[in-house]
């Protein structure tokens, strides 16, 4: 999996600090900083901890930097009584953009779920994401018109729960 310009690979424990980063770069272009609860313990917890519940694809510049990622997990189709991947969230930096990074983490996901016999390979889009939308379009993704996302988090959750 590699470009004359970067590398995909696994993450690695060794990559927590860095995809740390690029979680924080992706809330700062989705204006979402004020909900991040991130620290390196909890990523590396779950991405490599006793019991992972996600699994991380990066890209590395040709000087052994990270450039992207994509964070996902598997979900399950009742109806298709498959599993599924579930992208959660995927970033380039924007010095990296334009050079096939997304589409090549997209591809790999692509095939991990193909290899997997996974039934689906979904993810979510901010509607104001126009750039975003555009692209997923252009490689034959469907933006599905008829379902919204729906959250219990926070003290809603811990209202729910009562």
């Amino acid at each position: 999996m590699s470009s004359t310009s970067f590398t995909l690979r696994p993450a690695e424990p060794r990559d927590t600090p860095a995809l740390v980063d690029l979680i924080r770069g992706l809330a700062e272009y989705e204006k979402l900083t004020q909900q991040l609860e991130l620290s390196p313990e909890k990523l590396h917890t779950h991405l490599f901890g006793q019991r992972p519940v996600a699994e991380a694809l990066v890209a590395q510049d040709a000087n052994g930097a990270l450039i992207g990622f994509a964070l996902f997990f598997t979900s399950f189709s009742t109806f298709l009584c498959k599993p599924g991947l579930y992208l959660e969230d995927l970033f380039v930096v924007p010095h990296a953009r334009g050079l096939g990074v997304g589409r090549a983490l997209l591809t790999a996901l692509a095939r991990i779920a193909l290899e997997r016999d996974y039934g689906r390979f979904e993810w979510s889009v901010l509607d104001w994401n126009e750039a975003a939308l555009g692209f997923y379009r252009e490689l034959g993704a469907s933006v599905l018109p008829d379902w919204r996302r729906c959250r219990l988090d926070g003290d809603a959750l811990e209202r729910f729960r009562s």
